[in-house]
């Protein structure tokens, strides 16, 4: 690792933090949940928007969160309206973001900022630590865009961009690298105009040193990039080997009755915890679920007719779900709630759920 990528010389320091907010504030996109601090006034900023839209990008894209943003935000315009909405509700109009728990910690988050800061959304990093789900980067994000605090972050755009400016070789996914990185953007993140800086070495993740071909050519600190100098920007970051998904498959039963379809609701731990779905097992033995829908749903079924399949992708598992249709014969559910397919859009159901939903309504017509 080169000398200076622990301790980069204040004329550096000087240098990046000025090149970057200026090209920050000449070019940063037009987002729902961003202030104009470029005259640091910070007048009339929404800290409540800027804990929603934090919760909405972990792992997912900008204009991905974009229209749910403004969806949320009509429904739930105050932190206070959040913390009095029922979990189906949240969940409901976070259906199609995908990380689900991101929705249930938000939830959560606003619910505790009411009862134990009168509603006000903390200021100072320790505090916001002790939200549901805001970590190390999230504390920082919000400490800094929201209310004008020295703090630093490092996500994926962030890592990136300092493993290229300090042309750092080890794994950025190593904890020992991100310790490293942790303390650059400490090092870096400028007393004034925090929020500023933050957002803008997002920006140039996302908009400039991008993970592959990064255009280095309109890059306003690529003069003190050491990795541009070295010509290695497209070996990095570094990242650890990661493990193959596990494959693994998931049978959907459309159970049907009288033009009804059972619909039950998820257990409150684990994948999509909470939310509905057709009644889903693991495993594709067609012929075991009659008697599994027997055991666990008390319904009596004849040999389902498989219908279709697809494949779905989670961060450790490639799903293949395959999806059944059966008619009752005889029996009484256990569980779950009888729903005509076209009266279930109350319901929060996974996107998987949404397509497995999808084929059922297309078969039936057929």
């Amino acid at each position: 690792m080169p000398e200076d990528s622990c301790n980069p010389s204040p004329e550096r320091v000087t240098a990046l933090r000025r090149a970057l907010l200026r090209w920050y504030r000449e070019n940063r996109r037009d987002l729902p949940w961003r202030a104009d601090s470029s005259s640091g006034s910070f007048s009339g900023f929404n800290p409540y928007h800027t804990l929603v839209s934090e919760a909405m990008l972990q792992q997912t894209q900008v204009a991905t969160v974009i229209p749910y943003f403004h969806r949320f935000i009509a429904a739930f315009p105050t932190v206070e309206d959040l913390s009095a909405a029922e979990e189906q509700r949240v969940l409901r109009l976070w259906q199609g973001l995908g990380y689900y728990r991101r929705a249930r910690n938000l939830h959560a988050a606003a619910r505790m900022i009411v009862e134990r800061f009168d509603g006000q959304l903390p200021s100072a990093v320790e505090e916001l630590l002790k939200l549901p789900g805001v970590g190390r980067y999230t504390a920082g994000a919000i400490a800094s865009i929201a209310f004008n605090r020295r703090a630093p972050i490092v996500d994926g755009n962030v890592a990136r961009v300092l493993s290229r400016w300090f042309a750092i070789e080890e794994p950025v996914d190593e904890p020992r690298t991100r310790e490293r990185l942790w303390k650059l953007a400490e090092h870096l993140v400028p007393p004034r105009s925090p929020g500023d800086f933050n957002q803008g070495m997002m920006e140039l993740g996302a908009m400039v040193c991008a993970p592959k071909s990064p255009a280095c050519l309109v890059c306003p600190v690529s003069s003190h990039c050491d990795a541009h100098r070295r010509g290695i920007q497209d070996r990095l970051p570094a990242m650890l080997p990661k493990r193959k998904p596990k494959p693994v498959t998931h049978a959907v039963l459309a159970i049907e009755k009288r033009g009804r379809y059972l619909f039950e609701q998820r257990p409150a731990d684990g994948l999509w915890s909470n939310m509905w779905q057709l009644p889903t097992r693991e495993g594709e033995s067609v012929a075991s679920l009659p008697q599994w829908a027997a055991d666990t749903l008390g319904l009596c079924i004849g040999l389902p007719e498989r219908v279709s399949g697809f494949t779905h992708q989670t961060t450790h598992r490639t799903i293949r779900f395959t999806v059944h249709h059966a008619s009752v014969a005889s029996g009484r559910k256990r569980r779950g709630a009888w729903h005509r397919l076209d009266a279930v859009d109350d319901l929060p159901l996974p996107k998987p759920q949404l397509e497995a939903l999808k084929i059922v309504r297309e078969h039936r017509s057929a």
